[in-house]
């Protein structure tokens, strides 16, 4: 059975080995064909023809494509000969045990878009320019310039360049926050390193996260406008030829599109651009909270009438939260007057934001309305705590639990838990360290046992710290 998998949209990366510079393209009919939406005549452009005029995409795109570009990247890679793995063909050529790797060149391909004519800067996703030793962006127009990369952040997966050419063209850049599930969009780039091909669909969906989650900025436009490898970096534009997002990753069995494509929204674009730009880094602010998402459980044991929001599960000391006044348990529901639906949009709200900014919150606590105002700083690392001692519980089946040693630190550990219990398929771990049982804050063995056996309903509540984050936990 195929697995599907989230892909960076950058045409796979090829050895060149023996000087070899092409790089094959497999076309195949096994795969099943992406559905996309048509778009309605009514919302194009029209072209002359002998048989009178037509509606098209062509006047529209004859101002965008100069603005979309090829990014060629060159890099060093050490490579193993498989054979030198082998003991029998080096015992048999007495070949010494250590040896040294071989460096090859590798190349990858993608796409980037011109955000600033006057000033030759290119937008791009990082993870096409990634560990590049040379990067080279192609025109439309077939013109070729060595790039300057001026910064770069993972954690949103965007770079800029900057090229020094004449006569370039810039695409505008639109509010992505005004698109809706349903907008007709074009994504164009070099798929499989086939130059300025365009592909048309809707937006069908807003404000994704991927499935494989992270700690990244995740706040993706989904589309079923075809997205394929060397997508990366480029256009996605609304029928106004307006720039409203950046191709990134595509979800698939097969590695080719399947309809689902995501893109990031041009309004984080212009914030991590403006940083790059300015300091060749984003000063990425914090406000010193952990969170997590809010289940039907966790809503019902705080008295909630939906899961809509964050709930923050931890406060750094000290922390811009702690001197605002936020605390553990607080359901954040807003932030600058945008509602919040769940802990990744607070953690994308945030992450944009730097140092030094104000954010205006609406919580609920203790079932009632706040607003608090924190202005954004940096937060402290909070040490890993340590255990010694054992005790088991009842309710913990499979779980052995130990004292918490660490002064900064306080509750109980688990320091083993049985790979196929109840309190392992819930999602606990070894390490994890519970502080706080049924509303009850422990610092003991003995603080655990007697809040345990408080428990009503037959459900607990944990509050667990795991590395420097916290969450909460029902266990029934």
């Amino acid at each position: 059975m195929s697995k599907t998998m989230l892909i960076k949209s950058t045409a796979a990366a090829a050895l060149l080995a023996l000087g070899a510079t092409g790089a094959a393209v497999i076309l195949s009919t096994t795969s099943p064909s992406a559905v996309h939406a048509d778009i309605p005549p009514t919302v194009l452009g029209q072209v002359q023809t002998p048989s009178g005029p037509m509606p098209s995409l062509a006047p529209m795109l004859k101002t965008v494509l100069p603005a979309v570009v090829n990014i060629a990247v060159t890099s060093k890679v050490e490579v193993q000969n498989p054979l030198m793995q082998d003991p029998f063909f080096k015992h048999f050529f007495n070949m010494p045990d250590q040896q040294e790797p071989q460096e090859q060149e590798a190349q990858a391909i993608g796409s980037g878009v011109i955000v600033d004519a006057a000033k030759g800067y290119v937008i791009t996703n990082n993870h096409v320019i990634d560990q590049a030793d040379s990067i080279k962006v192609k025109l439309n127009d077939d013109r070729e310039y060595d790039a300057k990369l001026i910064g770069k952040d993972p954690e949103s997966d965007l770079a800029v360049l900057q090229i020094k050419a004449d006569d370039l063209k810039q695409l505008p850049i639109a509010d992505s926050d005004q698109l809706q599930v349903g907008d007709f969009v074009v994504a164009i780039g070099s798929p499989f390193a086939l130059n300025q091909t365009v592909t048309s669909g809707i937006v069908s969906a807003l404000g994704r996260a991927t499935p494989d989650g992270g700690d990244g900025i995740q706040d993706f436009i989904q589309t079923d406008a075809s997205i394929n490898p060397g997508n990366s970096g480029g256009a996605l534009v609304n029928l106004r030829g307006e720039l409203v997002g950046i191709p990134s990753q595509i979800l698939s069995r097969s590695g080719g599109n399947m309809g689902i494509g995501f893109a990031i929204p041009t309004n984080l674009v212009k914030s991590v651009m403006t940083q790059l730009i300015a300091t060749g880094s984003v000063n990425r602010g914090r406000i010193g909270i952990g969170i997590q998402p809010l289940n039907p459980q966790l809503a019902k044991a705080f008295g909630l009438k939906d899961t809509h929001g964050a709930l923050v599960t931890q406060v750094t000391p000290g922390s811009p939260a702690a001197k605002a006044g936020i605390k553990v348990k607080d359901v954040i529901i807003s932030a600058n007057g945008r509602e919040i639906q769940n802990a990744q949009q607070l953690h994308n709200t945030v992450g944009v934001l730097s140092v030094g900014d104000k954010i205006k919150l609406k919580l609920i606590r203790d079932g009632e309305p706040r607003e608090i105002s924190v202005e954004v700083g940096k937060t402290p690392e909070k040490a890993v705590a340590t255990a010694t001692g054992k005790v088991t519980k009842s309710k913990l089946a499979g779980v052995t639990l130990g004292e918490v040693t660490d002064g900064d630190t306080k509750g109980v550990q688990i320091t083993a838990i049985e790979p196929n219990s109840a309190a392992a398929r819930s999602g606990l771990r070894p390490g994890d360290v519970i502080v706080g049982v049924n509303n009850k804050a422990v610092a003991s063995v003995d603080d655990f046992n007697s809040a345990a056996t408080a428990s009503k309903d037959g459900q607990m509540l944990l509050q667990v710290q795991r590395g420097n984050g916290m969450f909460f936990l029902v266990l029934q």
